[in-house]
């Protein structure tokens, strides 16, 4: 190991250390922890719980390799494994179970990568390159993270306008687009669909966190998030609809300020009701996507919700996208829908119920399984005024005017004339 790399690593640790259950495995891995420059003394024979019993007495390495292949249940030993080890371990994990199911609960777990033996050097030298990269990438502090961090909240007018659709969408063009490390947080408790819509289990994270607040923290964090791809994390729950939601909001605080230290984007798909309920929640959005139909109800909750904004969160933005369009069949026109909350769309979305379907079906997001389509353009157009937004003036794609437009706050009679993006060619999202 090169001594710039020996530097990046955090100091008093050991670099790396492997508990395996078989020689076999000893003898592919021992030459290349040699190649790599550390120690091979520290490749033990034991697997999952001889880790866990040395660990428990001694601090963990930065790299750590367990073997799974004698555990009854490798979820709940990593569990217990996680209890041991210290915030900012690698883990990788061995075993003989060639499963998808399994290997995606290990990593949503938090574990780096999961490798099936028979070993061979190649893939070893590979995951273990990769774990190092974890320390040798350039980190931001705390502080400038924070700093840099772009909160939105995506709200609905009404029910079934797509917010959620657009949430997903948004998290995902930020993650595997932008290449953000991006939060994604579904307030909807009882209902949400985020986790859903990525083809993932929503886990405990959410419905701990609001049960346990004094237990969030970075770790916390860390374990309870559900990893969706290399740079996107879900919270969310599906609890019980028998058991009423109780909490005094304080959880989604202290979620959202861990979210501000760990995460550059916080995506947060947040129901009417949690918005009334729990003004603070948006103490620290910089944007609020606000999903209207063309419908008289939408109308008036869109005028509702724009002047609660600006009396309780006068700091965020809000963008407002007409969602599910169909031309000839909206309630309202658009020019009337403008004329009636005093300001323009900022985005319109037509309705494409094939791409909808072909979405669930795939298992994933609108964005990823549409990205070509007239939906792909608006929704990315969105995606790209969020972000100029929340660096305070950056320009996207070279659009001078609907920066300038963009950064005007909440002074809505005064953004309606200059925004470019509420002439541009529509694209579809969907519920």
């Amino acid at each position: 190991m090169s001594a710039s790399l020996k530097s990046a690593m955090p100091g008093n640790r050991d670099p790396f250390a492997a508990f395996l259950c078989d020689e076999a495995a000893l003898d592919v891995l021992r030459p290349v922890v040699i190649e790599l420059g550390w120690q091979p003394e520290k490749c033990n024979k034991g697997g999952l719980r001889n880790a866990i019993q040395s660990l428990s007495v001694s601090a963990s390495p930065n790299i750590l390799m367990v073997d799974l292949s004698e555990s009854g249940d490798p979820l709940n030993d990593i569990n217990a494994l996680a209890e041991v080890c210290e915030p900012g371990t690698v883990v990788i994990a061995i075993g003989q179970v060639n499963d998808v199911r399994l290997y995606r609960d290990l990593l949503a777990s938090g574990i780096h990568d999961y490798l099936l033996k028979p070993l061979s050097a190649s893939v070893l030298r590979d995951s273990l390159n990769q774990a190092q990269a974890v320390f040798t990438a350039p980190r931001m502090s705390d502080e400038e993270m924070a700093k840099r961090h772009i909160s939105t909240a995506v709200i609905g007018t009404r029910g079934g306008v797509g917010a959620s659709t657009l949430a997903t969408s948004l998290s995902w063009i930020f993650s595997a687009e932008r290449k953000m490390s991006t939060a994604l947080l579904d307030l909807d408790v009882h209902f949400g669909t985020g986790a859903l819509t990525l083809d993932l289990e929503p886990g405990r994270g959410l419905t701990d966190a609001i049960d346990n607040p004094s237990r969030i923290d970075g770790l916390f964090i860390e374990r309870a998030m559900i990893r969706a791809n290399d740079n996107l994390a879900i919270l969310s729950a599906e609890a019980p609809i028998n058991q009423p939601l109780m909490t005094d909001g304080s959880a989604f605080m202290q979620l959202q300020d861990e979210f501000r230290h760990a995460f550059e984007m916080t995506v947060v798909d947040m129901p009417r009701n949690m918005m009334i309920n729990f003004p603070h929640l948006l103490n620290e959005v910089n944007v609020v996507v606000l999903a209207t139909e063309m419908s008289l109800a939408s109308a008036r909750d869109s005028i509702r919700i724009l002047s609660w904004l600006k009396t309780n969160a006068p700091h965020a933005t809000p963008l407002i996208i007409a969602n599910k369009v169909q031309p000839g069949a909206a309630e309202i026109s658009k020019v009337d829908f403008e004329a009636s909350i005093e300001r323009k769309i900022d985005v319109s979305v037509p309705f494409d119920q094939k791409a909808a379907a072909n979405a669930a079906k795939l298992g994933k997001t609108f964005i990823e399984a549409n990205g070509a389509s007239k939906a792909g353009s608006a929704i990315k157009q969105v995606a790209s005024r969020i972000i100029a937004i929340g660096h305070e003036g950056e320009e996207e794609d070279g659009e001078e005017a609907a920066k300038k437009s963009l950064l005007g706050g909440l002074d809505f009679k005064g953004l309606l004339s200059k925004k470019k993006g509420a002439s541009a060619e529509p694209a579809e999202a969907v519920e």
